[in-house]
């Protein structure tokens, strides 16, 4: 069960809190783990200012609240050695929130606007070389208890890589998403569409786990099941990665999302376009695709003498 997320603070407070989440799902769009991670980012904004102000804030205490008590939070944060990227957001979040409280007349205070976002260091994708890439998806089936299940995440892995998709798109995939001329359309973040292309390997692997699948899913249902037959959860997958990368002495850094970048930067080696590689991610901004151009472009185009991109 999902544990519940507590916000110190008076239930007028709260219930404002429960509003501006209820409008950025439905104006916005925004995902569910989203908005988890931005109702996580309030309850320790407020934890932290019942101990620093030794109150438990109402609305008019947000009325009141000024720059210094953001900025101790914030420095409060950073003593814990987050990352920058869980700074940066913490402080959108708090802009978002207050935003919304001012534009809906709730209150009247700006002094959070005063704050710049820390500069989030750059930090390369990680990826696998093409050897690597296909031995590790053939690894995985070694270490379900079942045949189908090994089959299943044989299929799930591949999805990732070939298509270049997240984990919680590939697991959202229901029976029939794959279209009669191989085309996926996957909704990815900011409930953005994309359409995928899928190679014919991929095809082949997932008809395997649904010829094997003991609960003949039908169309419309999950496509990926786990061992009782609901839809899989993204925790099984990372624990059988973490299993392979063990056996293949593979650094702890390769995740299922390190395949989605592997995907990419295996695409740019082979001197396919930056827009296409953007569209095909489901990037909004170009320059987040620009990353894999600082990738060992030259390393990639020797291992794709040996072997090209799902080469089955």
């Amino acid at each position: 069960m999902k544990e519940e997320i507590v916000y110190q603070a008076s239930p007028k407070v709260i219930n404002h809190i429960k509003n501006w989440l209820l409008w950025l799902k439905a104006e916005r769009m925004y995902s569910s783990h989203t908005l988890d991670a931005y109702a996580r980012d309030l309850s320790s904004f407020f934890k932290f200012w019942q101990s620093y102000l030794n109150t438990e804030p109402d609305t008019n205490d947000l009325q009141q609240i000024d720059v210094r008590t953001f900025r101790a939070f914030l420095s409060n944060q950073n003593s814990r050695h987050l990352t920058k990227s869980t700074l940066a957001r913490e402080l959108s979040t708090l802009k978002s929130f207050f935003k919304y409280l001012n534009k809906n007349n709730i209150i009247e205070n700006t002094s959070i606007t005063i704050l710049s976002s820390p500069k989030k260091d750059k930090i390369l994708p990680k990826s696998l070389d093409v050897n690597q890439t296909l031995e590790l998806l053939d690894s995985v089936k070694d270490f379900a208890k079942d045949e189908w299940q090994g089959l299943r995440d044989v299929a799930i892995l591949t999805i990732i890589y070939g298509c270049g998709l997240r984990i919680s798109e590939a697991l959202s995939l229901n029976i029939g998403d794959i279209t009669h001329n191989d085309f996926l359309k996957i909704r990815g973040k900011g409930n953005k569409e994309r359409y995928v292309p899928v190679l014919p390997v991929i095809k082949t692997k997932i008809d395997a786990y649904l010829t094997a699948c003991p609960y003949n899913p039908k169309q419309g249902e999950p496509l990926f099941l786990g061992a009782r037959g609901e839809r899989i959860s993204p925790r099984i997958v990372q624990r059988t990665l973490e299993k392979a990368r063990t056996i293949l002495n593979l650094p702890d850094n390769i995740t299922p999302h390190a395949l989605r970048h592997s995907f990419a930067t295996h695409l740019l080696a082979k001197g396919t376009n930056l827009r296409y590689i953007q569209e095909l991610l489901g990037h909004k901004s170009l320059s987040t695709t620009q990353r894999y151009t600082n990738v060992e472009i030259n390393h990639l185009i020797k291992e794709y003498e040996k072997a090209n991109l799902l080469d089955d």
